[in-house]
């Protein structure tokens, strides 16, 4: 997450503004620094002007749980039901989101786990999000031939796995994620990658590392 723009204290700030400070402030700070006036302060504009867009501070807080789903769930959703060709051209799809940040957010998703711990409804959102992350990939697993079952505990094998390697922060290179790709991909779909299926999915990563979008 870029740190939100700040306008000219003579220029109204926009609801995305607000809610893209609020952003900021909640994967830095947490939840609990996430205030009217501290936000009005960094985008210099008046404590009033918050209430242009909202009813009151829940109501923002709303507008990032939506935001966090829009963004974190719905990229996985969507690359999960991307049309592939093979398991193993699906689960790259699914990779995408590993490395671009406009699919999933790690930051982001790590903010809102935290933010549960202190709450009983956020923490119900949490837990509605990873079942639909999980069910989506196990659909990709059975429209390519796995069970139900094994569908399943093979979309959690490989969601968690990388939830966890986020919770690590193990910070490994671009070069070594690329390495280890191919040895990713057979151990998540027990099939060895062809390069019909790998070299793209590896230039796409070399391409996101110039833009600046990957994580």
């Amino acid at each position: 997450m870029t740190e939100a723009a700040v306008p000219p204290a003579h220029t109204k700030a926009t609801r995305k503004d607000w809610v893209r400070a609020a952003l900021d402030i909640l994967i830095s700070d947490g939840v609990d620094s996430v205030k009217v006036l501290t936000l009005a302060d960094r985008l210099a504009v008046s404590r009033s002007s918050f209430y242009w867009y909202f009813k009151n501070r829940d109501e923002l807080l709303d507008a990032l749980l939506a935001h966090w789903q829009d963004t974190n769930t719905r990229g996985i959703t969507a690359q999960a039901a991307a049309p592939s060709t093979s398991i193993v051209h699906g689960v790259t799809n699914i990779f995408r989101c590993w490395i671009d940040e406009r699919l999933f957010d790690p930051r982001l998703d790590f903010a809102v786990r935290d933010w549960a711990r202190r709450s009983d409804r956020v923490r119900g959102e949490l837990d509605r999000a990873d079942e639909i992350r999980v069910t989506a990939i196990a659909g990709l697993f059975g429209r390519h031939g796995w069970g139900d079952v094994e569908a399943f505990v093979r979309a959690r094998v490989l969601y968690f796995m990388q939830i966890g390697y986020y919770a690590l922060d193990l910070g490994e290179t671009l070069e070594r994620r690329k390495e280890l790709t191919a040895h990713y991909l057979k151990s998540f779909t027990g099939q060895e990658p062809t390069p019909e299926e790998l070299d793209p999915f590896l230039a796409w990563m070399d391409e996101m590392a110039n833009s600046g979008n990957r994580h």
